[in-house]
């Protein structure tokens, strides 16, 4: 069970109580102090042989949905297929995403290729999630900074709800029906924001490989399914397929931050409290480790993101006992209360657009929102 402090905040006050409080030296000696403990325990040692039966696996979930894929007919097994191709393709961003934050190897290069390996099955631009990803683990959840939290179509604070207009107002006005139903287009978001960003190759790590990855992975993927599907059947397991891996990437990613406090664009936090005050922790089980990645323990992958997966476990306990003797909350829950957490603060800062209805917005509507507004940046990605 979670602690009885453990609570979430949906404002800010939680964040904006803390800040300033620490001078800049007892901040740095507060998380290097951890840092050293987690040291001490060899938490951050390489796990090699543990990612290559992650790697190895997750080649195997692939190649067996293929196999069912040229092998069977029926368009009921192929439905049931797509849900395997779903999780073999999540395992692969899992891998990505590891190897992106420099988990698995200790060579930089290393990483990149195992990042580009998973990149040539999901077709998702490695340049592009590691930029915006980085950027989200430097100020997460902090507005004008975290682009996870300026979503066209979602609204993760009254401001941006009560900015919002056209058809993403729509949807905003009754975001916590609309959330998980979105996410089954964060597969297609996630491609096509990845492909628009190969379109600046200045930007791209690797300009001339990238693309090649990625058309590659897109060209092989639709021929694998139409060669042996006929196309609406094949059109059906795409869809199917897409929104099902959107589902369950996006559910994993969700509740690490949403509903945690938002900070305003001028709040300071240490380091420590930034990252653990919002992040959100799932409880732990055989099955939850697997289907999260290893994210369901969000502040201790927040905390040292370069730690292995499989360690993150284990640092768990080390930094829950250091955060109660900081007097830093630590919030974790299960899977279905973190889902209740996520869309009752949805529903709670989109309630300004249901009871201002039928009515223009006005300024007092806009104030009703509390501080500036700020306007959020249009995204391709959903997350």
């Amino acid at each position: 069970m979670s602690p009885p402090n453990s609570e979430p905040a949906s404002n800010r006050e939680l964040a904006d109580v803390t800040a300033g409080i620490l001078d800049k030296r007892q901040r740095n000696e507060e998380y290097f102090k951890l840092r050293r403990l987690i040291l001490e325990h060899g938490l951050l040692d390489r796990q090699y042989a543990y990612y290559a039966v992650k790697v190895s696996t997750a080649f195997a979930l692939l190649i067996a949905s293929a196999a069912i894929l040229v092998v069977f007919d029926s368009l009921w097994v192929q439905m049931a297929n797509a849900a395997l191709m779903a999780v073999a393709f999540s395992q692969f961003a899992f891998l990505g995403h590891d190897s992106g934050h420099r988990q698995v190897f200790r060579s930089v290069k290393r990483n990149d290729n195992l990042m580009l390996l998973a990149a040539l099955v999901t077709g998702m631009a490695p340049s592009w999630w590691r930029e915006k990803h980085i950027k989200h683990h430097v100020s997460p959840n902090q507005i004008g900074h975290d682009a996870d939290i300026e979503i066209t179509v979602f609204a993760f604070t009254r401001e941006q709800a009560l900015e919002s207009w056209g058809v993403a107002r729509f949807f905003i006005r009754h975001q916590a029906f609309w959330f998980y139903p979105m996410l089954m287009l964060s597969s297609f978001s996630l491609l096509f924001a990845g492909i628009v960003f190969l379109a600046r190759p200045n930007e791209v790590k690797h300009p001339v490989l990238e693309p090649i990855v990625v058309a590659t992975a897109i060209a092989a993927y639709l021929a694998l399914v139409f060669t042996f599907l006929p196309f609406w059947h094949g059109v059906l397991f795409i869809v199917v397929h897409r929104a099902l891996t959107g589902l369950h990437v996006g559910s994993v990613f969700a509740p690490n931050h949403k509903g945690m406090p938002i900070l305003g664009p001028d709040t300071v936090l240490d380091h420590l409290r930034q990252q653990v005050l919002t992040s959100r922790n799932v409880l732990p089980n055989p099955v939850v480790d697997y289907m999260y990645g290893g994210l369901n323990y969000q502040i201790e992958h927040h905390l040292f993101p370069n730690m292995p997966r499989n360690r993150l476990k284990d640092a768990r306990p080390v930094v829950r006992a250091f955060c109660a003797d900081h007097g830093v909350i630590y919030h974790e829950t299960g899977f279905w209360r973190s889902i209740r957490e996520i869309l009752s603060h949805m529903h709670a800062v989109s309630a300004p657009l249901r009871q201002n209805r039928r009515k223009p917005m006005s300024s007092l509507d806009r104030l009703a929102g509390g501080g500036a507004l700020l306007r959020p940046r249009p995204g391709y990605a959903l997350f």
